[in-house]
């Protein structure tokens, strides 16, 4: 088995993948948020997971590793966020490089939002690598067996001989959709609330641990957002609205962002799942289920948490902890575990020197 370190692991997105791939075995997790750590935990053991700030780990804590995977927080990257520079969040990756020269892996696997390798960090990282060749560049989600069109910046170290960045296995035409993961599931979710459960990790009592089907929860919307809703069709979005129907902002601001308050379509990839993928106004979040007519048969609500965890590729087994937000937020930050997997399965042989293996899609069985 080959050891490996997850840090800013968040809910255990790449582990879950790395883990399904088989041949990989978490010797330790560094997260700092609770309740995403507690996520981690329930799904992959308490006993290796420090829930813990990254900077507070000592060196002699840190174990020697065959790899070190992990996604430094991106807001200070993100084209939603400030793109500031000087951003605290920036410099994270420091403390990544930290743990590479401690435990010495043969490879480390960097992932963050597209624009990271255009970033002053990304030259200054690669400056401070040495005995390591990198490779880097854009992977989209998609290619992978993730029914969602994410672009993601994928950087590998090595110090056993460059390694490529893994080749699609799901090229263009072979694309998982938003069909492949919703069917089946009910129009209509029969509550707005998680179970009233707690469970206890790290000596703190929190919500959970919630099954997959927990997670099949609505919203109550307004009757003025439902009637927002039925006017949006598959790919549209707030351009679809009336006048009448448009909040003043909207009316006033004739362009920007075309996925606001937009519909998902039953045969394509998502668009990226982030967040806030509860509330339309901030993404092509609406069910994709819409036919014209007056008659037609529609659902006019937001994905649920399930749904948006079957988007991300998050198997049906795996538990949750924290509140419907936290939740949201752990969903939508985490590494897609289908994309993680594929990644695993490329870097294996390299990492045994075996010879080549082949990556099965968990929905292609």
């Amino acid at each position: 088995m080959l050891s490996m370190i997850d840090l800013f692991a968040g809910c255990g997105g790449m582990t879950a993948g790395f883990a399904s791939a088989g041949g990989y075995r978490p010797v330790m997790a560094v997260e700092w948020d609770l309740r995403a750590a507690a996520t981690y935990a329930a799904n992959f053991g308490e006993d290796h997971m420090r829930w813990s700030d990254i900077a507070a780990i000592p060196d002699e804590s840190i174990p020697e590793v065959d790899l070190i995977v992990g996604g430094p927080p991106c807001q200070g990257f993100s084209n939603l966020g400030s793109r500031d520079v000087n951003d605290p969040r920036n410099s994270l990756w420091r403390e990544y490089l930290r743990f590479v020269r401690t435990a010495r892996p043969k490879v480390f696997v960097i992932e963050n939002v597209d624009r990271f390798l255009s970033s002053t960090e990304f030259a200054l990282l690669q400056a401070e690598t040495e005995g390591y060749e990198l490779s880097s560049g854009i992977l989209l989600a998609a290619d992978f067996g993730v029914p969602q069109r994410r672009r993601r910046a994928i950087v590998i170290g090595s110090r056993i001989g460059p390694i490529p960045l893994p080749a699609p296995t799901h090229p263009r035409g072979s694309w998982h959709t938003v069909r492949d993961v919703l069917t089946g599931l009910p129009e209509l979710p029969t509550t707005t609330a998680l179970p009233d459960s707690t469970v206890e990790f790290f000596g703190q009592t929190m919500p959970g641990r919630h099954k997959s089907p927990d997670l099949h929860i609505g919203r109550n919307p307004t009757p003025l957002s439902v009637q927002r809703y039925r006017h949006v069709p598959p790919g549209g979005g707030r351009f679809d609205l009336p006048d009448e129907l448009l909040p003043r902002c909207w009316r006033e601001k004739k362009t920007g962002t075309t996925d606001v308050m937009g519909r998902m379509r039953w045969d394509e990839p998502s668009l990226t799942i982030r967040t806030e993928f509860y509330k339309p106004e901030k993404g092509q979040y609406l069910h994709p289920q819409w036919e014209p007519g007056e008659d037609g048969h529609r659902v006019d609500r937001p994905i649920t948490h399930l749904e948006a965890a079957r988007l991300q590729s998050f198997p049906d087994d795996f538990e949750w902890c924290g509140t419907k937000i936290e939740v949201a937020r752990q969903i939508g930050n985490a590494v897609p575990p289908s994309l993680a997997r594929a990644i695993a399965t490329h870097l294996e042989p390299y990492l045994t020197g075996a010879a080549p293996t082949t990556s099965q899609c968990p929905l292609c069985r």
